[in-house]
């Protein structure tokens, strides 16, 4: 006897099985369906706790340009939107009073995640010569971050892991694809490894810090943010997590296969 759409019931139900195990690996995402037939989400947004100040997290149209501009750096890398960033933070001549910190994320579709299944992960910028120069000698980027449950003996079940980009090879215009496995650098707060802010580590070193301790650390939830640093207003598209793209447009993040 067949099930619904000519699927024989037997290979409906090791559909179901399959789709139950993959779930379980980072990334995985409760996705509907866009008019267009691609996959999205509703569960992203601002997440107001991690929030500090009034700065800006919304999805856009663009950017596009600079002006004259043309090829792959004038134009967001998926579709035509991105998420637009900006927060208020030190530059070169200013000091404000409140330096303000944003985090744009989905506290919903990859908890309970384990992350060492993570193996590819990053995303493309749009950053600008005046981003360059408030930062200074500093790269002055957006990060992607985990809140997460290390899963280390005798720590409070909570940090957060921050990926901080190098600087991005191209100004005034769309990055590449930033390859957070093979660039920049990582931490976690707390203290919970031996990979924290005063010891910076690469992607491979942040990995064996967990399995030297045998920790299997799960994730809370996964965000793209900025500060407390440096002032910012730029935007970002296209964040990877394993094998799928979350592709940042105006009317919500849609979910792609990576090719």
């Amino acid at each position: 006897m067949k099930a619904r759409f000519g699927v024989r019931r037997g290979t409906a139900l090791v559909a179901a099985l399959l789709v139950a195990v993959i779930a379980l690996i980072l990334p995985g995402s409760a996705a509907a369906r866009t008019d267009d037939g691609r996959a999205h989400s509703d569960h992203w947004g601002v997440i107001a706790r991690k929030t500090i100040g009034s700065p800006v997290a919304e999805l856009r149209n663009g950017p596009f340009g600079p002006f004259g501009a043309t090829g792959t750096a004038a134009r967001p890398p998926y579709g035509r939107g991105s998420l637009g960033i900006e927060v208020l933070g030190a530059t070169q001549t200013v000091t404000p009073t409140v330096v303000e910190k944003v985090d744009f994320g989905n506290e919903v579709d990859f908890f309970g995640k384990q992350l060492l299944g993570l193996r590819r992960i990053g995303f493309h910028v749009f950053q600008t010569g005046e981003n360059v120069g408030y930062g200074g000698s500093t790269p002055n980027m957006p990060n992607i971050r985990f809140e997460i449950d290390p899963n280390v003996t005798g720590s409070d079940d909570y940090s957060t892991l921050v990926w901080v980009p190098a600087a991005s090879p191209v100004t005034n215009g769309w990055s590449p694809f930033l390859d957070a496995t093979r660039t920049g650098y990582w931490y976690l707060t707390g203290g919970e490894t031996t990979c924290t802010q005063a010891a910076q580590c690469t992607f491979a070193q942040l990995r064996a810090s967990f399995t030297n301790v045998n920790a299997k650390p799960t994730v809370y939830t996964v965000a793209v943010g900025k500060g407390r640093d440096f002032m910012w207003t730029g935007a970002v598209d296209g964040l990877r997590l394993n094998d799928y793209v979350y592709d940042f447009e105006r009317d919500g993040v849609k979910v792609l296969r990576a090719k």
